[in-house]
């Protein structure tokens, strides 16, 4: 389902924005920090209809354009059907923001190939071709691919190897991208560490893992969205780096 709406009209093309799994937390905080500054946004989700619907309401209360791209990012026909609509929507894309990932606990011994496939379908193989697709509209605009990373890429959480391969992988493609790529298009990738709690996470998960952060305390999604715009509208010569964010946890042991 696609849902289309405009509020504003200008003669003079609008900066453009395609951010997936945008219906919550990192995803929405990113959409917001970017219409604040003048983005129209291509707004995808999976699932969370109402989490994008609410998105989308926030955007356009803002007085920016936006539609909604409902896609399963593990599934090929219907991440190429995504490219197809933003591509209708704007041929000229600034920003491509790979936010959407799968976050699953399992047991290496208890993982499953199909399980395996799926994460790396989702958190690598679809900001690959989601790059290769919108690559032309990119290059109109000497625009930047934003991956989000993660810091368990480089220091791996036990019970979820599979995830960790994926963001792994994903690190090595932002950097094959950033040479490949320039000078024409940047990409850069974000590591986020603990700025938004999985659902599932009590309230002594939360503390023991926030007592870790040497800031001692957790970040917000707000951290990693001043950064994207920051890098997007400023940082002109940021291309291939992996940035932390994560209060300094990644540099203890």
């Amino acid at each position: 389902m696609t849902h289309y709406r405009s509020s504003s009209t200008s003669s003079s093309r609008s900066l453009t924005a395609l951010i997936t799994g945008a219906g919550a937390r990192v995803g929405r905080a990113i959409a917001i920090e970017l219409a604040t500054h003048g983005f129209d946004l291509a707004l995808h989700y999976h699932q969370n209809e109402k989490g994008i619907l609410e998105t989308l309401h926030i955007i356009e209360s803002m007085g920016r354009q936006a539609i909604t791209l409902k896609a399963d990012l593990g599934d090929s026909l219907s991440r190429q059907s995504m490219i197809d609509q933003t591509l209708l929507w704007s041929n000229h894309l600034d920003i491509l923001v790979n936010n959407a990932s799968l976050f699953e606990a399992r047991p290496f011994e208890a993982l499953h190939e199909e399980e395996w496939r799926r994460m790396l379908e989702v958190n690598l193989t679809a900001p690959f071709l989601l790059s290769q697709g919108l690559l032309k509209s990119l290059k109109a605009t000497q625009g930047v691919i934003f991956n989000l990373c993660d810091i368990g890429a480089e220091r791996p959480l036990r019970g979820y190897s599979h995830y960790s391969t994926s963001k792994s992988a994903l690190i090595g493609l932002t950097r094959a991208l950033a040479i490949e790529l320039a000078p024409t298009v940047r990409c850069v990738g974000i590591s986020p560490g603990q700025v938004a709690w999985p659902p599932s996470y009590t309230a002594e998960q939360r503390e023991r893992l926030s007592a870790r952060i040497p800031m001692e305390e957790s970040g917000t999604p707000e951290d990693i969205a001043r950064l994207i715009r920051f890098l997007a509208l400023e940082g002109r010569y940021i291309n291939g780096a992996i940035i932390p964010v994560d209060g300094g946890l990644s540099c203890r042991y």
